[in-house]
């Protein structure tokens, strides 16, 4: 997966995307996830990669000051028609490289996007640096079983889905080695499809 890729695939994907990933199952555990959220109206609150700003619409948005990025305009282009009356300020960026200071955030909610982006190591690392001290991370997102090794058939559906934009196989484990000293795991729940995809809650110690 590159940069480059994505955005086509988004391009695409954007005009059936909310068909697929805001209904059933995944509407469903969204909508739990996000209504449960203690946000508080001081707060600032960014959403790595949007998307068509599916995750925006569990939670009382006219009550935060929140930033919402997406690398793909065809994707950031939906979630502002639906959000275009509110306060929320939308931005074409590429997560892997964020244009915010070091600890501008107080949550930052990274939904299906580390799955997505050509490295995901650089994204986490720039969710940390932008994110404040004690401040939290939320992802939701699928990922490899905790401690087992891929089944054969996922390794050789791999990169044949990646093709389509997202990847099968990444390890959370891994993706927290690196900084493993400035962030605590704090929640890591199995939510849907028998624990491939997880909520995890991240907080920064400093």
């Amino acid at each position: 997966m590159n940069n480059t890729w994505n955005k086509i695939i988004y391009k695409v994907g954007s005009s059936f995307y909310d068909k697929f990933f805001n209904t059933g199952i995944f509407l469903k555990t969204r909508k739990k996830i996000f209504q449960e959220v203690p946000f508080q109206s001081k707060q600032k609150i960014l959403y790595v990669g949007i998307g068509t700003g599916a995750d925006l619409e569990f939670i009382n948005y006219v009550d935060y000051d929140i930033t919402a990025i997406d690398y793909s305009p065809d994707m950031l282009d939906k979630a502002k028609s639906k959000f275009e009356r509110s306060a929320i300020k939308f931005l074409e960026m590429d997560a892997q490289k964020m244009a915010f200071e070091d600890e501008s955030f107080d949550y930052i909610v990274a939904s299906l996007i580390l799955s997505v982006v050509p490295d995901e190591n650089k994204c986490f690392g720039e969710m940390i640096r932008v994110l404040k001290k004690d401040g939290r991370i939320l992802i939701f997102d699928k990922f490899a079983p905790k401690d087992q090794k891929i089944s054969l058939t996922k390794k050789l559906l791999r990169p044949f889905i990646s093709m389509l934009g997202t990847d099968i196989g990444r390890s959370f484990e891994k993706l927290i080695i690196q900084n493993k000293q400035r962030i605590k795991v704090e929640k890591d729940n199995p939510v849907m499809l028998n624990g491939m995809y997880r909520y995890i809650e991240v907080i920064k110690l400093y």
